[in-house]
């Protein structure tokens, strides 16, 4: 194991806890960003060691599943101090990492794969099972409340959140087992002759455990400092005059990062299968662990809780899931695709700024 990859997670963890007893001027600020990308790195880094010993589809899953949960921790915290403001804060999460990974992600996976490869191929029943389960759960929890009478102003009753929690998490778990142990070759990615990570020897025990550990410690890195720098983006926002909803848009950026970075070297790599495993795994896991733990939350703390869209982004939502199906309609893309896929990230992007 290369020492930066132990060292970096470690430093980063340091200047997390170092940050909560610091000013955040703007030299700590730098500093800051500077080892969230280090973080980031490291833990792509120690994602593909832990994958390459446990193989896939396990491999995305764990990267898939450690983030989320952080990110619930997160959303969970922020709720906790923020109040009756922060009643849409767990929507607004959910439905820019759906956004940023059904059009940003999928998007540049394709359009970098199409510019190395011309064209790459996926295993179709793995990625429609996982889009459906995503159209399902997002249409549950964040279309449905728009639509419902029982309660106002894009909320749900007690009872619809709890059908909505636990049919986000049985879903999940179902897919899981589909993804891990009933139809597991429906995301395994072709056996390629040129493919190196195919042919190199795997990681021992030790390593994939050590990698593990420091995979944790790199997303905590990530995650805490991305949460620190909020109120400098939150400052920076407000400077431009742009909404609120920006600000979560650009934490979520920084959280799905290391997602971003594994998947985009998955589809240079000729690997697209694994782009999707991550890319649409990490939807599903953001909606199907997230609401579950909200739900909970916010009955037994009597927090306030908003899931419904607003009419633009029901329509940006709709846009998303249309062109996913025809994406992955074939098992095959190109270019084209990808460029389709990365202007819908370019209007959900202007469109919070220009609402």
């Amino acid at each position: 194991m290369p020492l930066w990859t132990g060292l970096i997670p470690l430093l980063a963890g340091a200047m997390l806890g170092a940050s909560f007893f610091m000013a955040l001027g703007p030299a700590v600020v730098a500093l800051c960003a500077v080892m969230l990308v280090g973080a980031v790195v490291a833990a792509v880094h120690h994602a593909e060691v832990v994958a390459q010993r446990v193989g896939e589809p396990f491999g995305t899953l764990v990267l898939a599943v450690a983030i989320t949960v952080i990110e619930v921790a997160l959303i969970i915290s922020v709720m906790l101090a923020g109040g009756p403001d922060k009643a849409t804060l767990p929507r607004d999460t959910i439905f820019s990492a759906v956004m940023i990974i059904l059009t940003g992600v999928v998007g540049l996976c394709i359009l970098i794969g199409g510019l190395q490869h011309h064209e790459q191929s996926f295993r179709l029943e793995g990625a429609n099972s996982a889009l459906a389960a995503l159209v399902a759960l997002a249409g549950l929890s964040l279309v449905m409340p728009s639509f419902t009478t029982s309660s106002p102003g894009g909320t749900y009753t007690v009872s619809q959140l709890a059908f909505v929690a636990v049919s986000s998490l049985l879903l999940w778990g179902v897919f899981v087992f589909v993804q891990t142990v009933r139809h597991r070759d429906y995301f395994l990615p072709p056996q390629q002759a040129g493919n190196e990570d195919i042919h190199a020897a795997p990681p021992t025990v030790a390593q994939a455990w050590a990698s593990f550990g420091l995979l944790l410690v790199s997303l905590v890195a990530v995650v805490g400092l991305a949460k620190q720098l909020s109120p400098t983006i939150e400052a920076g926002v407000a400077a431009i005059g742009a909404p609120k909803a920006v600000i979560g848009i650009a934490i979520a950026l920084l959280v799905l990062l290391p997602e971003t970075w594994a998947a985009v070297r998955a589809a240079r790599a000729d690997r697209l299968q694994t782009s999707m495993n991550l890319a649409l795994g990490s939807a599903l896991a953001s909606i199907g662990l997230t609401i579950p733990v909200v739900v909970v939350a916010a009955v037994l703390l009597d927090l306030p809780l908003e899931l419904g869209l607003a009419p633009k982004d029901l329509l940006l939502l709709a846009l998303a899931c249309l062109v996913s199906t025809i994406t992955l309609a074939t098992g095959r893309t190109n270019l084209m695709q990808g460029a389709v896929h990365l202007v819908l990230f370019a209007a959900f992007l202007f469109l919070a700024l220009v609402p």
